[in-house]
């Protein structure tokens, strides 16, 4: 076999090249596919005899290994490279042969660095000793810090450098890049090789490269969502693609500066029927993504598995969490940014490690790995919902303030809590209702004695231009008296609930009792999900949906009869999911949906369910539905917000909600939000300010907690921190215009809402690490107070000029951490130079709200240059943007005179004035202030301010501010 070293030029097939004559094909034995897991993959040899020569000869070897191994620590200290990205070579005689089974491993395993060491045995609860690593043929090192089961570290069995993989033994130009077949001539550990695959390369744009390798004899189970069917080849690609033969391998690199993005020949390919693996070195530490686990939002690439397999399981770390997204952005040390996404929905862990390098483990499905070039990070994140699709343009209530509770109890009580809002003319938009509306937790019904006043509630929220939500859990009561539950009834009638594995209906437990599991894949599904929705909305006009439990949850292991022994329930390897198997508090891989198995489909539960939700709103309501879900995939956000799931009262959790609401902006789904104050335990008045302040500038805003713990909206606390709490909410809907703009961004061209800050400052390595501060769009800096008892917060100011929100007092920063003076009552915000925001005087409701006079806030660069725009519509209607049903404004300033420009006009524009306009940054106070040539009023500050006021102007005409100074 050929090593895994560095690569030679004779030894790359560029991607111009193909292969001049494929290799004749194995005759092998295909019974082979049925032995034992653990036979060793090549035969056991037995050691050759000593002669005087040879031991001369090796003991030049040696020194030749001593000169290596010091140029390779050099090698590894080195700054990065754009060569390929790999372990350095292992140095052998020729012909050196590997005796395994009680003789002496090849000297190349001690030459192998750690960090490079791919992982042989990932099985978790194993502790591996030499002997049993030795039969999978690979190289045993026992690290001085044992890795006790379940926890990672480096791996002591590892694959050696010459390890069977596939062979490249053609490969053929097409259309839209190339084919080519892969061949395995040996087998390995994990049963059902797949021994001659399908590899297409595909060249869809010129900043995406797809890598799909398939079963050319047989169909595997692909991801049901709908991704870009490419016709065309790209015509000047932003990447370059080499081929190795033997050992199979990709290379993508990126044609600007040769980074490599990609390199598979790092380690062996696996593509069994129930495992397949694929590695690639990458090009720096600094990952991003990878949803959704609970972490910072940079990854750790110390031996971290991050575990993919929805779960219903309170937010900790090293956990697999509610959604999954087998996406990640990286960014390179000079500021540019790539990413990656395999479109795989299987189980799966993904293996990072200090090379930096990462793998890709799951076990089933195919491997459809997309590359994403950027160059930018905002453009790789573009690039990404391109193929997965970008996120819903929501509701306008849905920026407002949501208030929630497990435990009103009864609607009276829900009723009381929005009455003290209205009375402390605290800004309030949508109240929510827990499960304990429901009648014995059951769907689509309501208490009819606690909550009989349940539709008066709503009706009264309507008359005050407020909103109304209620959660909805999946799993459907199976034991209520014949013809007394007619979701269920009707369900069994036609055919909507998830099978068992011999096609009975699958039993399972959740809040209502015994329970069945709607199948979402399964069209009926969704016309009886909205048909049930219609009756209930008869009853209770409620306007969104909070969809829970959607992992699927069970509070048992599989079904109420348990699952059956089979390879679905218990697969060659599992992935180190929380519980231990795949059945684990979800239903059992085994069971029967419509469009494939639950093994296959488990992950895309919560995904369809928000499908047909958002489905059934859009028919029931003609309007932009809303919809919140707990379990998410890729391409969630087209569909549905989320939020974070059910976080603790504590300082930690506070801290915790910023890399997960960062995280998925960058997975597109920007509607996003903790609960604020923390769900379960009992918040302080402290903790629950500073979390309302923070909360404030979630793009999703809402204050939940638990039964258990002690009320915690707004009202309950004392008269400061009220008003404290009331002021921040108003300065959220102050910034409404600005929002709404940022969302129609997403909407339009997947950008983040919230936004790190290195996708502003890519050339700033400081801001790679940054998880306590965000930015709204690209001018906003939120800097928020995440610990006790302190008045203050250190920030990191970006180069540049910033402007304190409140005053326009301006700071001029050279990229640096600063201290800010944050009282109680105070969250610190900074606009950034050269942008132009607008704002609106707030209201307790955004109906309210959006109707009021605009102010507009343009902060001056150095040279005295600003922009900044505008979106708005009627805030509900469906697809406002694709039927040219909106008005888009941009704002310029520069010499002196700012400008707006009516792109785009439409009547819901009339309806709003501009006001006020302030400068913050003018150096020099003007002599004059003229507004379409006519004089103005204005005041100019100390603090180089200049406010323009009384202005009156129509937003759906040209404007000019002009002064002389």
């Amino acid at each position: 076999m050929v090593s895994y070293k560095r690569l030679n030029p004779e030894e790359v097939n560029f991607s111009g090249a193909t292969l001049r004559e494929p290799p004749p094909e194995d005759s092998g034995d295909a019974e082979a596919k049925t032995e034992d897991l653990e036979r060793p993959l090549l035969e056991q040899r037995s050691q050759c005899s000593s002669t005087v020569a040879l031991l001369t000869l090796g003991g030049l070897i040696l020194v030749v290994l001593g000169v290596w191994l010091l140029g390779t620590v050099f090698w590894l200290r080195g700054p990065p490279s754009t060569e390929i990205h790999k372990p350095p070579p292992p140095v052998a005689s020729p012909g050196q042969s590997r005796e395994w089974d009680g003789g002496a491993q090849p000297e190349s395993c001690t030459l192998i660095p750690e960090g490079w060491r791919f992982d042989c045995y990932p099985e978790r609860g194993v502790v591996v000793n030499e002997e049993m690593c030795h039969k999978r043929n690979c190289c045993f090192i026992q690290v001085a810090e044992e890795k006790s089961p379940g926890q990672n570290g480096v791996p002591w069995c590892f694959y050696p450098p010459d390890f069977p993989s596939y062979e490249l033994v053609t490969n053929n130009e097409t259309e839209m890049g190339y084919r080519g077949k892969l061949v395995r001539r040996q087998k390995t550990y994990y049963p059902n090789d797949i021994e001659t695959l399908q590899l297409d390369v595909l060249y869809e744009s010129d900043s995406r490269l797809r890598i799909r390798v398939t079963d050319p004899a047989k169909d595997r189970y692909e991801v049901p969502i709908d991704v870009p069917v490419v016709k065309k080849k790209a015509s000047n690609p932003l990447y370059t693609v080499e081929f190795t033969e033997q050992p199979f391998g990709l290379i993508v690199k990126r044609k600007q500066n040769g980074a490599v993005l990609l390199n598979t020949t790092v380690a062996p390919l696996f593509y069994a029927d129930q495992f397949l693996q694929m590695s690639t070195s990458l090009a720096s530490e600094f990952v991003y993504g990878l949803g959704e686990h609970r972490s910072n939002f940079l990854h750790d690439v110390q031996w971290n598995t991050l575990t993919m397999w929805t779960r219903d399981a309170a937010p900790v770390e090293l956990t697999n969490l509610y959604g999954v997204h087998p996406f990640y952005l990286l960014m390179e040390s000079d500021g540019l940014a790539h990413g990656s996404f395999l479109l795989n929905s299987n189980a799966m862990d993904v293996v990072l490690q200090p090379a930096p390098a990462l793998t890709w483990r799951t076990i089933g499905g195919i491997l459809d790995l997309y590359v994403f070039v950027g160059p930018d990070p905002s453009s790789v994140v573009g690039e990404y919902l391109e193929v997965v699709g970008k996120p819903a343009m929501p509701i306008y209530w849905a920026l407002g303030y949501h208030l929630c509770r497990w435990g009103y109890d009864s609607s009276n009580n829900t009723w009381d809590v929005v009455k003290k809002m209205r009375n402390n003319q605290i800004p309030q938009d949508v109240q929510w209702n827990d499960i304990d509306y429901m009648d014995r937790a059951l769907d689509f019904t309501h208490d009819p004695v606690n909550f009989a006043t349940l539709p008066d509630l709503v009706k009264d929220l309507h008359i005050h231009d407020q909103h109304y939500v209620m959660i909805l859990d999946p799993g459907i009561s199976s034991t209520q008296p014949a013809g007394s539950y007619l979701p269920f009834q009707e369900g069994i009638k036609q055919g909507v609930f998830i099978t068992n594995s011999s096609g009975d209906l699958l039993i399972g437990k959740v809040w209502p009792g015994l329970t069945a599991f709607p199948d979402f894949s399964n069209p009926d599904t969704h016309e009886w999900w909205y048909q049930n929705l219609k009756t209930f909305h008869d009853q209770v006009p409620f306007d969104g949906l909070w969809i829970d439990m959607n992992e699927p949850s069970n509070f048992l292991d599989g079904s109420v009869d348990g699952c059956p022994s089979n390879d679905l329930e218990n697969p060659p390897y599992t992935p180190a999911v929380l519980g231990g198997s795949l059945r684990a508090k979800t239903v059992c891989a085994s069971a029967r949906q419509k469009l494939n198995s639950h093994y296959n489909l488990h992950n895309l539960y919560g995904l369809m369910e928000a499908k047909a939700s958002a489905s059934a709103l859009k028919k029931l309501l003609k309007k932009r539905p809303f919809v919140i879900s707990r379990s998410t995939f890729s391409s969630h956000g087209v569909y549905s917000g989320h939020w974070l799931g059910d976080n603790r009262s504590q300082w930690k959790d506070l801290y915790m909600s910023i890399p997960g609401m960062l995280t998925f902006n960058i997975l597109g789904i920007p509607l996003v939000g903790a609960d604020i104050c923390g769900f379960s335990d009992t918040t302080t008045e402290e903790l629950c300010v500073r979390w309302t302040q923070l909360g404030a500038f979630y793009p999703f805003t809402r204050n939940h907690n638990t039964k258990d713990s002690q009320a915690q909206d707004p009202t309950v606390f004392s008269p400061a921190a009220r008003k404290a709490m009331t002021e921040v909410l108003l300065l959220r809907y102050s910034l409404f215009p600005f929002l709404y703009t940022l969302f129609h961004h997403a909407h339009l061209s997947g950008h983040t809402v919230a936004r790190p800050l290195f996708f502003e400052f890519p050339r700033d390595l400081k801001t790679y690490k940054i998880d306590k501060q965000f930015l709204w769009g690209k001018s906003l800096l939120v800097t928020p107070v995440l610990a006790p008892g302190v008045d203050y917060v250190v920030g990191y100011l970006p180069q540049g000029i910033w402007y304190d929100f409140y005053t326009g007092d301006s700071l001029v920063s050279k990229g640096e951490e600063i201290k800010l003076h944050a009282p109680l009552d105070k969250i610190n915000l900074h606009l950034r130079e050269g942008s132009i925001t607008p704002t609106q005087r707030p209201n307790t409701t955004l109906w309210v709200s959006s109707s009021q006079p605009l102010h507009l806030i343009a902060c001056l660069t150095e040279d005295g240059l600003a922009e900044g725009d505008l979106f708005w519509d009627d805030g509900e209607t469906i697809d406002t943007y694709e039927t040219d049903q909106y008005a888009y404004f941009i704002f310029r300033l520069k010499q002196n005179t700012m400008t707006s420009e009516v792109v785009h006009s439409h009547v819901e524009a009339t309806y709003i004035t501009v006001e006020t306009v302030s400068f913050y940054g003018l150096k020099k106070g003007p002599t004059s202030v003229t507004v379409n040539s006519q004089e103005a009023s204005f005041i100019y500050t100390t603090n180089q301010v200049l406010k323009v006021y009384d202005l009156g102007l129509n937003l759906s005409q040209n404007f000019t501010i002009s002064w002389v100074s």
